[in-house]
C-alpha cells in the first residue's frame, strides 16, 4: 500500500473551504484512478503541544507508490491537483510514501 497525505493549512475562510471541499473537491479527487480509500480528519487538527496551523488532513491510499504516481499523473489526478488553487487559500503540503507494517 501507499499513501498520499494532504495537510491543508488553515484557509482565510474555513466555512467556504469546508463547503467547497465537501461538494466539489472530494468528488473530483475520488475519480483518481487506482484510489483505494479516501479519509479526512474531523474536528481540530492539533499537535501534542496544542494547536497547529492545519485545518484538515486527507489520507488517500493506493495499492503501490507506482499506482499513486500513475493516478496523480492521470487527467483526473491533474484535475484534482489543479483544483487546489480554487479553495486551499492557506496552501497544502502533499506527502507520498509506501506503507509498511510496523
Amino acid at each position: 500500500m501507499a499513501t498520499l497525505l494532504v495537510l491543508y493549512k488553515t484557509p482565510a475562510d474555513t466555512a467556504a473551504f469546508d463547503k467547497y471541499y465537501a461538494a466539489t473537491h472530494i468528488p473530483l479527487a475520488k475519480r483518481i484512478p487506482g484510489l483505494r480509500s479516501y479519509r479526512v480528519s474531523r474536528g481540530t487538527v492539533g499537535t501534542p503541544a496544542g494547536a497547529s496551523n492545519f485545518h484538515l488532513v486527507a489520507t488517500l491510499t493506493f495499492d503501490s507508490l507506482a499506482a499513486l504516481q500513475a493516478g496523480l499523473g492521470s487527467p483526473e489526478g491533474a484535475a484534482a491537483a489543479g483544483d487546489l488553487a480554487n479553495f486551499a487559500s492557506g496552501g497544502a503540503d502533499l506527502l507520498m510514501f509506501d506503507d509498511a507494517p510496523a
